[in-house]
């Protein structure tokens, strides 16, 4: 049980990063579960790259066990690549509060349908004259 508990970390983190983006409507909270997600793709690939009693792989008469550095140098760049898109998450957000004034996305699309369907009540009008029902004076 307790030789995979880092297996069991990371399954839970990856649900739960999972489910915070999925159940969530604030941007910034999905956001964090983004982060949460990736976090357990990193510890997925890097927990298996470590050997117990393993060194790193300099080839030495004393050392018969090496650990693998290939995961440990491959999540260095996918954390960059993570940071990076945390980053740019974090902007769009910024602008979407600056264009919608909610980072809810319940209320951006609600605002979203209320003008498209007052685009398209414009539009039918222009087409095919006011039909209101009410007269023109």
């Amino acid at each position: 049980m307790f030789g995979h508990f880092s297996y069991i970390v990371t399954v839970f983190l990856m649900v739960a990063g999972l489910f915070i983006i999925i159940a969530r409507g604030n941007l910034i909270k999905k956001l964090v579960g983004l982060s949460i997600f990736q976090t357990s793709v990193y510890m997925l690939y890097i927990v298996p790259g470590k050997l117990v009693g393993g060194t790193a792989p300099i080839i030495s008469p004393n050392y018969s066990v090496y650990s693998n550095p290939l995961p440990h140098v491959l999540m260095l760049t996918a954390i960059v690549v993570g940071v990076a898109t945390l980053a740019l998450g974090l902007a769009l957000a910024v602008r979407i509060r600056e264009a919608y004034g909610s980072i809810e996305e319940d209320e951006i699309l609600e605002r979203d349908n209320a003008v498209i369907a007052n685009e398209l009540t414009n539009q039918f009008a222009s087409k095919h004259g006011d039909v209101s029902g009410r007269e023109h004076a």
